[in-house]
């Protein structure tokens, strides 16, 4: 996976989760200023390792970034603020001091999909600033790097995005996020009982829609149409409530009615724009509903390709049934196992 270089100085690895089943997303925002999530970290993860070596020759492109799952190399002068290539990448890069006198091979490898709607892209982020932060010995907490993630994505790189995402990543675990001044946020992770988190391991399903999640200008539309609404809006409210809900029922031990706030989160993110349930999840909850599944829920925003999670019913049999059905849609529709995440980032420094 990783290319290995000849005599580093020492080697940070870095690993994150991403998260599922985001009960609440769309509050999490600017234009909501306050807002609640419920959502699940798991593996697969996103892995980071850096080589560091010295920089004898004091060049000033002294970062090579290996994208692993693109086959693709590029080299960063981490004091150039233009962000031309993989500007989140790059954006990390340049939120980090980075030496004068080391050289950094940065090798990227996530085990999911590009734009599975997982909060891949800011699982990346929260990991490299993790693994960078080594390099000054900052050992920043990781609720701090989480707010350094998000301003990289939307003050570096002037993207509209919540703050879910790099919680997750950051703190792992069933996390209820309570964000009560954009972006400023508590995070709790949920202590559950073990039988419960095992069944929950049993029941919950990753569905990839079969292609990339593209945001376009969908969400434009929706985020434009939220901002003249305004944080009061009845759909805002509801799906604060929801969040809650969801909280609350994991705390209780009731999956079946976890399960309906997945249902009932999943249209109210359909009567924000139609198109963030597209087709593909559509046939994907036809069938979840055919083998009786507890609950369904569109990963993220919603929209074109990304992902969808399932929470299955008791019934062992009828959950393979249902898997099996639905690796045989055809369209690159096909489920990724995963595993529940109990941990946030973390990262280990091996000296040679």
């Amino acid at each position: 996976m990783f290319i290995r270089v000849m005599n580093p100085i020492k080697t940070i690895h870095a690993i994150a989760p991403i998260r599922i089943n985001d009960i609440g997303g769309w509050t999490d925002t600017w234009f909501a200023q306050q807002g609640k999530v419920f959502n699940i970290a798991v593996f697969p993860l996103v892995e980071v390792r850096i080589q560091v070596l010295e920089n004898k020759e004091r060049v000033d492109q002294r970062v090579l970034v290996r994208l692993e799952n693109y086959g693709e190399a590029l080299w960063i002068n981490p004091e150039n603020p233009a962000f031309d290539q993989h500007p989140l990448i790059q954006g990390a890069i340049n939120s980090m001091p980075i030496p004068k006198d080391v050289m950094l091979h940065i090798s990227l490898f996530s085990h999911v999909p590009a734009g599975s709607s997982t909060g891949t892209s800011a699982s990346v982020c929260v990991t490299l600033l993790s693994a960078l932060s080594q390099l000054s010995h900052q050992n920043l907490p990781a609720h701090d790097i989480a707010y350094m993630a998000h301003r990289v994505e939307t003050e570096k790189l002037g993207l509209q995005s919540g703050i879910q995402d790099q919680m997750a990543a950051a703190h792992g675990g069933i996390c209820f996020i309570d964000m009560f001044k954009y972006p400023e946020a508590t995070v709790t992770k949920l202590d559950v009982e073990e039988t419960l988190l095992e069944e929950l391991s049993q029941r919950i399903s990753l569905i990839y829609l079969g292609q990339s999640h593209s945001s376009s200008a969908m969400h434009e539309e929706v985020i434009t149409f939220l901002e003249e609404k305004g944080a009061q809006f009845t759909i805002i409210q509801a799906l604060r409530a929801l969040a809650e809900q969801a909280k609350n029922h994991m705390l209780e031990g009731n999956l079946e009615a976890l399960g309906e706030v997945m249902i009932h989160n999943n249209e109210c993110q359909r009567s924000l724009h139609s198109g963030l349930i597209s087709e593909e999840a559509d046939s994907v909850i036809a069938i979840a509903k055919k083998y009786e599944a507890a609950g369904w829920k569109v990963n993220g925003a919603g929209g074109k390709g990304g992902s969808l999670t399932i929470l299955g019913n008791q019934d062992e049999k009828q959950r393979e049934g249902m898997l099996e059905e639905l690796n045989s849609l055809g369209k690159g529709i096909r489920s990724i196992p995963i595993s529940l995440a109990r941990f946030g980032v973390t990262v280990q420094v091996e000296d040679p």
